[in-house]
């Protein structure tokens, strides 16, 4: 009887911002550990799911939309992506199939024409498209770079997502198993709090607001019932009118914020929260290293 092989590997997620690596690796796990929005450049950090079946295991790694930095923070971003292509086992490109091909996919490709890196095009967003489109979609990108494996998908739907599975299993070499089988995601509870505070601040503010927030876990402990979890968090923005809009009339924006992160806080934690939020301006944060790295942005580890 032939000894079953466990294959293990680490694999990232790239692209321009917005074409759904968050929700693609959300949709692979079968749980949400990287947020999700209609805004680009959500995802700041290296966010690492850890998917594990029978016959291996592999580590996502979903980074920052690549882009041109205007400020410290996106030179963080682009330092962090930088640093996976070598790293990882199999690259998967990310490409909206509704959006055609634009310059950021260029630049893209162009950074991965030295990387020796195995690199899957991953054509996301195919169920808003007709498939006669597909095709010729594709053959744009295929005659600019030497794919190791082309499928087309739907993160949000999940359509050809196993299949994708597939051919990332069919590329990874036999090895260890670096995380136990129950664990989805290498960061700590802290920082999915603030994440899933931070999601719900993109999807509630408008367009202003989003890239100048970061939230602060100020504190996490169980109350005296010991039931109750208390979370202390403060959503920092630049500009004292953004603090006004985060706030909202009465409250009511920040505590619309509060209701929504809380649910979501309850399901990760299983037990009860309270949550209490506050806002606080820091003018320019995203340019200053000392609330880069109070932030949890620390380029030096890259």
């Amino acid at each position: 009887m032939t000894e079953k092989v466990f294959k293990s590997g680490f694999v990232s997620l790239i692209g321009r911002p917005n074409v759904g690596k968050s929700t693609l690796l959300n949709q692979m796990l079968g749980q949400k550990v990287a947020i999700m929005s209609d805004k680009a450049q959500t995802t700041r950090n290296k966010i690492q799911g850890v998917y594990t079946e029978e016959r291996g295991q592999v580590v996502f790694i979903d980074t920052p939309g690549i882009h041109k930095p205007k400020h410290r923070l996106g030179d963080f971003m682009m330092k962090v992506v930088g640093t996976t292509f070598n790293e990882v086992d199999t690259i998967l490109f990310l490409v909206d199939a509704k959006e055609g091909m634009g310059r950021g996919d260029e630049f893209i490709m162009e950074r991965l024409a030295s990387v020796k890196t195995p690199v899957f095009l991953v054509v996301n967003k195919i169920d808003e498209v007709h498939p006669d489109e597909l095709l010729p979609f594709i053959d744009k990108y295929r005659s600019k770079f030497d794919f190791a494996e082309i499928i087309p998908i739907s993160a949000l739907q999940g359509n050809n997502v196993e299949t994708l599975k597939e051919q990332i299993f069919a590329n990874l070499e036999e090895g260890p198993q670096y995380y136990p089988s129950d664990q989805i995601t290498d960061h700590p509870e802290r920082f999915l709090i603030s994440e899933m505070i931070r999601e719900k601040v993109l999807h509630l503010t408008r367009d202003e607001v989003p890239h100048s927030i970061a939230v602060d876990i100020e504190q996490i402990k169980l109350r005296e019932d010991g039931e109750t979890v208390y979370v202390s968090a403060v959503v920092v923005v630049e500009r004292s009118s953004q603090k006004g809009i985060i706030i909202g009339k009465s409250g009511s924006m920040l505590k619309e914020i509060g209701k929504r992160s809380r649910e979501d806080i309850q399901a990760l934690l299983g037990s009860k929260v309270f949550l209490e939020l506050f806002v606080k301006v820091e003018k320019d944060w995203r340019n200053k290293a000392k609330y880069l790295k109070e932030f949890g942005y620390r380029a030096d580890e890259y």
